[in-house]
């Protein structure tokens, strides 16, 4: 069968734990990051050999692009375990010392959004990563002792879409920092095959090729949007996924053709009537949408830059030609 063929559909229906298999389990399973793949094989693999730790990870890169997914991967390549922590849940240091205390020799520490965690849990982590050690502070005041206490040898993995927002001193005990490449439509295309392959509810090449146009490039996206349209598949008794059937979950959802939804394309609607296309100032913009700036900046401008919509001045934000263009476009 040409790879242009039809996927084989073995069963209608699946199983619960089907989604979770929709995180690939190996390097050679998971789809991009081609060269970080490559070196990843050979950090794990010398790493086995010399029967030593790997060496402490950053993975760096925007929102959905793999790096949760790497993690558990590095795991599963090196045979041990691994704990997942988030940032933010990190509140005090005896939340770190409680995870690292109970963790075995060669073990993964995965910390997801490691930017936010707290300067005080951040210098625990100082020695911990360096000497594989913690200093425990028993007691208080004059009659209180620091104690050393070991830890067995460990990997720590960082994640983070924010790596400009890690102190020197941090970043610095990384041994491995590994920057996510961007994905094209094609690899999007392959990781939509894929799921469908996993669900057992097949797509055809021209539909999923539909879904990854629409999909920025976003690898968390592409398989929402993937599970979105099986839904609508499912309901209306379709054995195979087509485009037309694409195209209409798309519209429910209101994605229009360039990927942007009715958030994005409010925001294009504000600069182009009510500011003449700009510049117009970042609070300006957050009071008008009733947002955060933070909010704004992170979720309705970031694709916006990326595709070239918007651009970001001294003056303040204005919407390019391309940006015009594709709202003149939609009333047409």
């Amino acid at each position: 069968m040409s790879d242009k063929s039809i996927l084989a559909r073995k069963s209608f229906y699946f199983k619960e734990e089907d989604d979770l298999s929709l995180r690939p389990k190996s390097l050679d399973e998971y789809i991009g990051q081609k060269s970080l793949k490559q070196n990843l094989k050979i950090y794990i693999n010398a790493a086995k050999e010399r029967q030593e730790v790997l060496d402490h990870i950053l993975f760096f890169g925007p929102p959905g692009i793999g790096k949760t997914t790497l993690a558990y991967i590095v795991a599963n390549e090196m045979g041990v375990n691994i704990r997942t922590i988030s940032g933010p849940s990190l509140e005090r240091s005896g939340d770190l010392i409680a995870c690292l205390t109970s963790i075995e020799a060669g073990d993964i520490v995965f910390i997801d959004e490691i930017h936010r965690i707290p300067k005080t849990v951040e210098e625990v982590l100082y020695s911990a990563m360096e000497d594989y050690r913690i200093a425990l502070l028993i007691g208080r005041e004059q009659g209180g002792k620091v104690v050393d206490f070991l830890l067995p040898p460990f990997t720590l993995i960082g994640a983070t879409t924010k790596p400009s927002l890690l102190s020197a001193p941090l970043r610095n005990r990384f041994g491995i920092n590994a920057k996510l490449a961007s994905y094209s439509t094609k690899e999007i295309m392959e990781l939509i095959l894929r799921s469908a392959r996993v669900f057992k509810h097949p797509i055809t090449h021209e539909a999923a090729f539909e879904l990854a146009k629409k999909s920025r490039n976003n690898p968390r996206l592409a398989n929402r949007y993937y599970k979105r349209v099986r839904d609508f598949a499912t309901f209306y008794n379709e054995q195979i996924i087509q485009i037309e059937r694409v195209k209409i979950m798309l519209s429910s959802l209101d994605v229009d053709e360039a990927g942007l939804v009715e958030y994005e394309r409010h925001y294009l609607t504000i600069l182009k009537e009510r500011f003449n296309g700009g510049p117009v100032g970042i609070e300006t913009l957050s009071a008008l949408l009733d947002e955060e700036k933070e909010n704004v900046e992170e979720i309705y401008e970031s694709y916006l830059l990326q595709i070239g919509f918007i651009e970001r001045t001294k003056r303040g934000r204005t919407i390019t030609k391309k940006g015009l263009n594709h709202l003149n476009g939609l009333k047409n």
